[in-house]
């Protein structure tokens, strides 16, 4: 038999993924399980269970009880899921069961031909780079063969869903939610959330209809990513039937979407700001908000105005995550649609972020476009963002990642670069409040370069100049 060579394995932000029969294949995922497996031997005892649970891709339930067997021959207990589940909620049950930790199969909004593995520790958020790094020299000596079929009797199938949403329902003013009878559409987009969000909805007294809640493992040819192109029958739906707010989730339920009851999409951003404001209005907490070098400075603004610690932290919810883990967190999140807050697990959660949203609105009483307006004008708002993806060789990749750190600009569109940042790619803080982060992915020969400002014309001029800039270091 064949097998893709370890190094093919590689884990980023959040595990490790690949295309299913090219790269993710069966021998790959009996290999990572007891790489994985090998460092829970040194974290854990064997009196401990492992939780193991798959999201709705092709063969992910397959993948799933492959790696239960594997941990079973290894003398493990395991506890598998009994359907498709929420990354957030395995995640919940994970601290809850004094477990092992668990293993997640999904590649969260990832196009269908990927699936994906990830290993969440008992604390109920991403693995640390500490721990990561440890599977990965794991790999290389972990076998692939077959497991042996022993200790069967090991593996148990589990409801991971009733404690999840009795801890849900403390974390949200549910007699509030009722009062308001919100009008909501649901778009599942064929993902883990069916049968939890719209759940959760109902028990809130929202009158809602649902769209895409069946297991679709191409996702009806689209994409589980809750945005833009993916949401136009959410849209129609909120405005033809004049809703309060539509929401969506992705693959795995760990990113949130919502449409305003005009049919806005709004940005992760956007969200973040918004519950900011309404946790600490309406519902008396507080704490520090935790944000990603790519995500908005209006949370800064926000801070600043109530006396919060601002943390800004490098891209990936682990590091976010980690931060909720040393101190109290009023919110924490990424440009990219994950959060948490205060008093939840530290990983982000799309069925809570909805429900949250849903409940501002409860609230106020006001639309939810009016309350967006209402949250970006109390942190000196609007500011506008963009995100350039410039596809490179691999040679001008290098060239730029080359540069850049060794000369950067003293002036970006006429703006004086004030500090720089290197906590994640390179990061420009000009003078003007505006900003720009250079960051490479760790997978692809793409160059991802982020700007925030505060107006249309200075968003237009930074974006021409930076990718005036990157262009000119193109090899001859």
């Amino acid at each position: 038999m064949s097998v893709a060579p370890s190094q093919e394995i590689q884990f980023g932000t959040d595990g490790w993924r690949g295309i299913i029969a090219k790269d993710f294949t069966f021998a790959n995922v009996r290999k990572v399980t007891r790489a994985i497996a090998s460092y829970l031997e040194t974290a854990y005892g064997k009196d401990r269970p492992v939780l193991v649970a798959y999201d709705t891709r092709f063969l992910a339930d397959e993948f799933a009880r492959t790696a239960a067997e594997i941990l079973a021959d290894l003398g493990w207990t395991v506890k598998i899921v009994d359907r498709d589940c929420p990354t957030p909620v395995i995640a919940y049950n994970a601290r809850l069961l004094n477990s092992a930790g668990a293993l997640m199969f999904t590649a969260s909004h990832n196009p269908a031909p990927y699936c994906g593995i990830k290993y969440i520790p008992d604390y109920a958020g991403p693995a640390t780079p500490e721990i990561t790094d440890t599977i990965v020299a794991n790999i290389p000596g972990a076998s692939d063969a077959p497991g042996a079929g022993k200790n069967s009797d090991k593996i148990s199938v589990f409801d991971p869903k009733p404690e999840y949403l009795k801890f849900i329902y403390t974390l949200l003013d549910v007699e509030t939610i009722r009062r308001a009878k919100l009008k909501v559409k649901y778009d599942a987009l064929y993902s883990t959330s069916r049968g939890y969000l719209d759940e959760v909805l109902a028990h809130c007294g929202c009158e809602t209809e649902s769209f895409h809640t069946w297991r679709d493992v191409l996702f009806g040819g689209g994409m589980p990513e809750p945005k833009g192109e993916q949401l136009e029958g959410l849209i129609a739906a909120v405005k033809d039937d004049r809703a309060d707010l539509g929401l969506a989730t992705d693959g795995d339920s760990d990113r949130f979407g919502v449409v305003d009851e005009q049919g806005n999409v709004l940005t992760p951003n956007t969200i973040l700001l918004l519950l900011a404001r309404h946790l600490i209005k309406n519902k008396g907490k507080t704490g520090a908000i935790v944000r990603t070098v790519a995500t908005t400075h209006l949370l800064d603004n926000f801070a600043a105005k109530y006396g919060l610690t601002l943390y800004e932290t490098a891209v990936g919810f682990k590091y976010v995550g980690e931060k909720m883990r040393e101190t109290d967190v009023l919110i924490g999140g990424e440009e990219s649609g994950g959060l948490s807050v205060i008093g939840h697990i530290p990983e982000k959660d799309g069925i809570l972020a909805d429900m949250l949203v849903a409940e501002a609105v409860a609230y106020e009483g006001k639309p939810l476009s009016q309350l967006v307006e209402e949250a970006i004008k109390e942190a000196d708002g609007p500011l506008y963002n963009q995100r350039l993806d410039l596809h490179l060789t691999e040679a001008h990749k290098a060239a730029v990642l080359d540069y850049f750190p060794k000369n950067p600009p003293s002036q970006v569109a006429g703006i004086k670069v004030k500090e720089l940042g290197r906590k994640d790619g390179i990061k420009l803080y000009l003078e003007d409040g505006s900003w720009v982060l250079l960051r490479p992915s760790g997978t692809e020969p793409l160059i991802r370069v982020y700007l925030e400002t505060n107006s249309p014309e200075k968003q237009a001029k930074i974006a021409a100049e930076m990718e005036a800039s990157i262009n000119q270091l193109a090899p001859s």
